[in-house]
Order: C-alpha cells, then structure tokens, then sequence
C-alpha cells in the first residue's frame, strides 16, 4: 500500500511537522501545505461522490510511517520502514454502500474513487452539489505526545532491542530462544464529511513484545510479555522496560517448565486482571457491536433493555483512556470519541454503532465506526472495553475457591456471535485448592457461553486494570489496535477442558 508519488522529501517533512506543530496543524499543513488537498479540492471530490445522489460521503486521507526492528537467536533479523498513504471516499444510500480508494493523491485519481463509489451506492442522476461549508472541529486530544518513539534513531531501538534479549537470555540457562519485536508508527489522519466537518488527527502507536522459549530435556514451553499504547519517549523514559520485559517472559517460560496437566469438568473460573479482559473482549465485546445486532446475527439482538449478566457487571467501551492502545480522539467517520455504556448492572443498554447502524436503530454513532486504513471502510469496532471495578478484595475471591483455577494469561479465543459460545486459551493459569492458587497447570481451554457466563460472575474484585497495550482485533479482514480490561473476577461455574 506504499503510495509511490510521494517522495522521500514528503516524507521527512511529514516528521518535522509532527515535531514542531501541533497534531492538528501538523496534518493540515501536510495535505494542504504540502500535497494542495485545499478546500476547493475536497468540494470537488464530495461533489463527485454524491453527483448520483447519496445520503452521506466521506473522505479519510491518511499518512502513516511503520517503523519495525526484530531480533531472533541473538541476530537482528529485520529493521524496516513503511509508509502507508492514500485516500479512501464512501458513499452511503440507505443500506447501500459504495467504497473506493486511490493511492495516489493527484486529483484526477481521487476524483476516479469518488465517481466509483458514487456508482456503487447509486444508480440515480442528480444534479450537482453546490459549495459545501467546511467546519474544522478540534477534538479532545486523549494522547498528548511530544516526543514519539519514532523520534529514536534505529541505532537506540536496535539497542533497546539488544538489551532487553540479553537480559531474557541470561535469565536462567533453560532459556534457549528469545525474540524481540520493536514497533513504531505515526499515523496523520484527517477525516471530511459532506456535513461539511473536517477533522485532522496525529496518532502515534507503539509495541514492544518479548518471546522465550524454554527446554528442559522433551519439555519445551513458551513465555511471553509485552507492552504498548499510544505513549511516545516518556513512557520509556518512566521505567527500564527492557529489564521488566526481558525478566517476565523468561520468567513465565521457566514457571511453565514446572506447570501441571490442568484438570477436567465444570468447575469455579478465576479470571486475573488486566489481561483476561480479552474473554470478555471476544464474549460479549464482538456480539455488541451493532452491524451484528442490526443483522440479528448476534446473541444479544433485540435485547435492549434485557438482563444479559449478573448484577455485579457493568462494562464500558471507552475511546477516551489517555494514552490507551484503543483509544482514538474520532473515529474513522469523523464522530468524537466516547465512553459508552454497554452494561449497567446486568442490564443491557446499547450497542456500539457506526454510521449506518445508528440509522438503522434511529439513535446516535457511539465513536466506534473504525477501518484499518484507508482502503478499508469503516465498521463497528471496540476500542477499549472493560469490566468496572467491583468490591471484593482479590485475596477474598480466591479464599472463596475451595477447588479451581486461576487464569491470568491467555493467547486469544475464538466466539460465535450468533449464540455466543466461546473457546480460550489461558497461556499462564494456577489450581485454586481450598483458597489457594498452587500449582501452575498448562494445557487446557475454558469452554462458556458469552451470556451464560456473564451471569454466573458471582464476585468482582476491586483491583481493576487495563492490559498492557498489546491487542490488535480482526475483523472481517480488518485489523486495528484494541484495549482489553478486566478487575479479578470470579465465574461460579465454567468448563475447563483438561486432559
């Protein structure tokens, strides 16, 4: 998806703006400084959107350096640069919807995706739109970053990088693989609707992920740790993270050497904090969002209003947390982010909605009309999704426990929306026998229902966190940076498949 027309100069210049303006004006001088995308430009190409007719267009412009520096078995295997660029223009016709991209931002290109997408939505002729009136709103800035990591030169990254293998590595002599994966981007988005608003944004991203993998003679396990968020050279500065990062995952591959075949059957489910958030992410998160309910394809369709949890869940999707991997200033429709209120009490009380799904159930877009790039259209997406704190002391729920397990890490799930059964993997986990976590145990899922499950969550801890900032969600081909959060819950009764 690199754009060829712009030059390694644009390039540069795009990074000395982020340096020396502020988010929004940084992105205005780039495509309308630098590449001529004026206002008499952006009229030209709503008018040829909506020339057949339309209810609505929109047009997201997007810049994007991806920074990347990987080392495996004490080599640095890969150190690369991308720059993602292009133009994406929608046109929406009651359910129908005409989607095209240029990446090239020359006006006779742009103005190609515009009548193609116009055609796809509408077969109509009608006459020209007359000039549209721009309003250039200023978002609430939810990652105030001075300094982004893309600041570092690659020879700092790569000794980040170095460090932070030599320190997994030495570990324990057990540890024989570690990889270490630096990620960085600054993505400059600005977002113009034919109701004439005009939004600009400058969106750093970063992540850092260890792997370990440990041997003990046949015995071979995998630990893991990561951190992430929309956090520029501060964050690094606050803490030595390659310490920390180097330290936790070979410490949770050496734990796993000494893990225990998991047990089998229904019984009680401790979920840890912060992490386990990505069962409810999966459970309930997906099955909310409202192109799955508009569709009535999702267990929870028709059921606002309904008891779908136990009272002691109330659960959040929030853009809004500062400097969170989720978390966006507008979504990708030009709508200000938000925190909204999924689950009250048990209760449901909405979905999340794009555009064309608050249409459909005649309320308002929640901010969560998302799309990986620019040649992508958006959809209902989560941002960052939680369960709110409880009352109960985290040391309380597992005394509670007279036999289960205690799951702290997962490697992802699986759900159908359509009933909401679900599959996970819990990567690091302990048995709970007579109120105490024992022994580590490996090898199993925990197989539930989304709605069966959330009703059984019979204690809520008070010691709510976010995950580390590591998530990215797919979806319909899409994928896009998420946050999961989570205090320490317990599921009266869950299936833990074992051997």
């Amino acid at each position: 998806m690199n754009s060829t027309n712009i030059s390694l100069e644009t390039k540069n210049i795009a990074h000395r703006l982020t340096q020396t303006l502020s988010a929004v004006e940084a992105v205005k001088q780039l495509f309308e400084g630098q590449m001529g995308i004026d206002q008499a430009v952006v009229r030209q190409l709503l008018s040829a959107a909506l020339h057949r007719g339309g209810d609505f267009a929109d047009i997201h412009f997007e810049y994007s350096t991806r920074n990347s520096v990987v080392m495996e078995d004490g080599i640095i295997k890969s150190s690369a640069v991308a720059v993602v660029s292009g133009v994406g223009i929608r046109v929406v016709q009651n359910d129908q919807t005409g989607y095209a991209y240029s990446e090239d931002f020359a006006l006779k290109p742009m103005l190609h995706a515009a009548r193609t997408a116009a055609a796809i939505a509408s077969s109509g002729e009608v006459s020209l739109q007359e000039g549209f009136r721009f309003n250039e709103l200023v978002p609430k800035n939810y990652y105030p970053v001075l300094e982004t990591v893309t600041d570092l030169e690659l020879v700092q990254k790569i000794a980040m990088v170095k460090r932070t293998e030599a320190v997994a590595r030495d570990y324990d002599e057990r540890i024989n693989r570690v990889t270490v994966a630096m990620m960085d981007a600054l993505n400059l988005t600005q977002v113009v609707t034919s109701d004439g608003d005009v939004l600009r944004d400058t969106r750093p991203m970063f992540r850092m992920n260890v792997h370990c993998v440990s041997q003990d003679g046949d015995n071979i396990q995998n630990g893991s740790s990561g951190i992430g968020g929309r956090v520029g050279l501060d964050y690094l500065k606050q803490a030595d993270h390659a310490q920390i990062l180097g330290e936790r995952a070979a410490a949770e591959a050496i734990l796993l050497l000494g893990a225990e075949q998991a047990p089998s059957g229904l019984m009680p489910v401790i979920l840890g904090p912060a992490q386990s958030g990505i069962l409810l992410h999966e459970a309930v998160g997906h099955p909310l969002e409202a192109d799955f309910n508009r569709k009535g394809t999702s267990a929870y369709s028709g059921r606002i209003g309904e008891k779908v949890a136990s009272d002691l869940c109330t659960i959040y999707d929030s853009g809004t947390i500062e400097n969170e991997r989720g978390s966006i200033n507008f979504d990708d429709e030009g709508i200000p982010s938000a925190q909204n209120l999924l689950i009250e009490n048990g209760i449901l009380r909405n979905y999340m909605h794009d555009r064309i799904s608050a249409k459909h159930f005649r309320t308002n877009p929640t901010g969560n009309g998302r799309r990986e790039s620019y040649a992508h259209y958006p959809i209902p997406r989560m941002t960052s999704t939680y369960l709110a704190n409880g009352d109960s002391d985290p040391e309380e729920i597992i005394s509670s426990v007279k036999k289960g397990v205690y799951c702290q890490e997962f490697s992802g799930g699986q759900v159908d929306i359509s009933n909401g059964d679900f599959v996970f993997v819990p990567t690091v986990a302990w048995l709970v026998e007579d109120g105490k976590k024992t022994v580590p145990i490996k090898n199993f899922t925990l197989i539930g229902n989304g709605p069966d499950a959330m009703s059984k969550i019979s204690m809520v801890g008070n010691d709510f966190a976010m995950s580390e900032g590591i998530w990215t969600c797919g979806k319909d081909g899409q994928s896009v940076p998420v946050g999961v959060g989570l205090p320490t819950v317990l599921v009266a009764e869950m299936t833990v498949g074992g051997m």
